[in-house]
């Protein structure tokens, strides 16, 4: 059975920009993580943004976007996946699967009886993400979507992301403060250092090793059919607002990737390009959230 283990909270001392109160729930014998803020007027019917990350960062990678949202007067909710940022962490990487951490998302808007959602989603988080809405429609209003795609299982995979998966299964220990400083050159030391925060050792890294390896690459591959269901359902049933932003210089998800899920996506308009952003576009979430809101309000 695989250990369980907790990164220790001095891991997380003076987390730059991030200094939001920890919020945790008990799932399947895991501690997961989530933040919880609430706009300094808060009401009934609020609009609620559920931000959700990928690989290998966390919520952290969402500070820069939750300032404007909570402007804007709607709540922020942003959860860490088993395996990363405060979450638990299982110690085998084949604990690791697409169910497991799709399910836990399907319980966590559930439990936390989430409405009128705009879901924000990037890497994983739109690979899992995208899934959500058609489970329980009457619960999202908007999307905004980042660098990410729907793993189908019918299309082949990017040359960048084979490369990638290719270099994380060359790097067991991978480094994740260099990756996002390389990735994102205007991040100060502190900043990188807090993507590495969550991983005392490698030992903590299952979840960075194992994610690459779980995209679905065919038809009948974990979480495929599911994602060719929910494609179908964006493209057919979605009744919501969409809004797409594009790091433009991502090797892996770019414009070519993210131009073809717009396809998909009804009522997604022209997508906004940022040319300078890379894979992890909310390092430059300050200009993506004003133009999606921008979009949204008007403004």
């Amino acid at each position: 059975m695989s250990e369980i283990l907790r990164t220790p909270e001095t891991r997380f001392a003076n987390l730059p920009g991030f200094d939001y109160a920890p919020r945790y729930l008990e799932w399947r014998g895991m501690r997961i993580h989530y933040i919880d803020e609430q706009p300094a007027r808060s009401e009934d019917g609020v609009p609620t943004f559920l931000c959700l990350h990928g690989e290998p960062t966390w919520s952290f990678l969402y500070r820069k976007m939750i300032a404007p949202f909570l402007a804007s007067g709607a709540r922020v909710v942003a959860p860490d996946l088993p395996g990363f940022g405060r979450s638990d962490k299982p110690s085998d990487d084949a604990a690791y699967a697409f169910g497991l951490h799709r399910a836990l998302l399907l319980e966590f808007v559930e439990r936390l009886d989430l409405k009128n959602v705009t879901l924000v989603v990037q890497d994983w988080g739109g690979i899992l993400g995208l899934t959500l809405p058609m489970e329980a429609p009457a619960r999202y209003a908007r999307l905004l979507v980042m660098n990410t795609a729907l793993g189908t299982g019918d299309a082949p995979l990017t040359e960048g992301f084979l490369a990638w998966r290719a270099y994380v299964a060359k790097s067991p220990n991978l480094d994740c403060a260099k990756l996002l400083a390389r990735s994102c050159p205007q991040l100060s030391a502190a900043e990188a250092a807090a993507y590495e925060a969550p991983f005392p050792d490698a030992s903590y890294k299952g979840g960075v090793r194992r994610f690459p390896q779980l995209v679905p690459e065919t038809p009948d591959a974990p979480g495929a059919a599911i994602s060719r269901r929910a494609r179908d359902w964006w493209r057919e049933a979605w009744r919501g607002d969409a809004f797409m932003a594009i790091g433009a210089t991502d090797p892996v998800l770019g414009p070519g990737p993210m131009r073809a899920l717009h396809k998909h996506i009804r009522n997604c308009a022209e997508p906004w390009v940022h040319a300078q952003a890379g894979h992890f576009v909310q390092e430059w979430g300050d200009e993506v959230a004003r133009a999606a809101l921008a979009h949204w309000h008007g403004a």
